[in-house]
């Protein structure tokens, strides 16, 4: 939190108010636009408030993408276009989450000590703790992948509006090892969610007026789930979502990798 120094009360509240302001940039996939909403959840838990106003926050996080160099200068470029709000409010942090956070790690923090925080795709539950390391005046940084992460238990928070279409996560990471891609490497190997989680979050979509529902993962193919009764894979989640939900017959189902 920023420091009293020898500001009147209304003055340092204003000051607390803006540093509870995360604006969040979101580059890539359809995966990373998921992520973001579950980062907005993480955070809206530990008192922290959406802006879609740069200016107005006092922590602002980069989602980024490492599948093509391109995605990676565009990082880089933003970082640089930024800068100047730094030297606007000193106590403003910066992190970089997701692919390009994986990938680079250290090299980030070292960035003309722009960045604060670096954050992998597998530790968003460990943000607040973070920024409150970086608020003490250090490097934060937490890059561990998980082989059990999925953030079933987690609403998030939808970040577009229109309050008709939404994506739904239902597995993470990739075992495909492709010579080409990266995908592996950042977001760590295959799994998938409890398929009642995903029902759960589905039915909360559509009580909220929602009408088209896109399933997500790195390789949705590859979803599977081992219960009691039996092997639920990627067509019989499908069929549990569709039936589960009546709405569906006006309604619309995708999914995409």
């Amino acid at each position: 939190m920023p420091e009293a120094r020898s500001l009147s009360p209304l003055k340092i509240l204003d000051e607390f108010i803006m540093f509870k302001k995360v604006y969040i940039e979101t580059y890539g996939c359809q995966m990373n636009v998921a992520d973001s909403e579950v980062v907005v959840s993480i955070l809206a838990e530990a008192g922290f408030i959406s802006t879609d106003n740069i200016k107005d926050a006092g922590l602002i996080l980069i989602n980024t993408c490492s599948i093509r160099d391109n995605a990676e200068q565009r990082i880089w470029g933003r970082l640089k276009a930024i800068s100047y709000l730094k030297k606007i409010n000193s106590d403003l942090k910066i992190g970089i989450i997701g692919c390009m956070a994986e990938r680079l790690k250290e090299r980030l923090i070292e960035t003309d000590q722009l960045v604060d925080i670096v954050v992998g795709p597998d530790a968003y539950r460990a943000l607040p703790a973070l920024i409150s390391e970086a608020e003490a005046g250090h490097k934060a940084v937490n890059v561990l992948l998980s082989r059990e992460e999925t953030y079933a238990d987690i609403s998030p928070v939808r970040m577009d509006k229109n309050g008709v279409t939404a994506f739904v996560s239902i597995m993470r990471g990739c075992n495909n090892m492709c010579a080409y891609c990266v995908v592996p490497y950042v977001r760590g190997a295959e799994r998938s969610r409890n398929p009642l989680s995903v029902l759960r979050e589905v039915k909360e979509l559509f009580d909220k007026g929602y009408r088209e529902v896109t399933l997500l993962g790195q390789n949705v193919d590859s979803y599977i789930w081992n219960e009691n009764t039996g092997v639920v894979g990627f067509p019989e989640l499908l069929e549990k979502v569709a039936f589960d939900q009546p709405a569906f017959k006006s309604s619309f189902l995708n999914f995409t990798s």
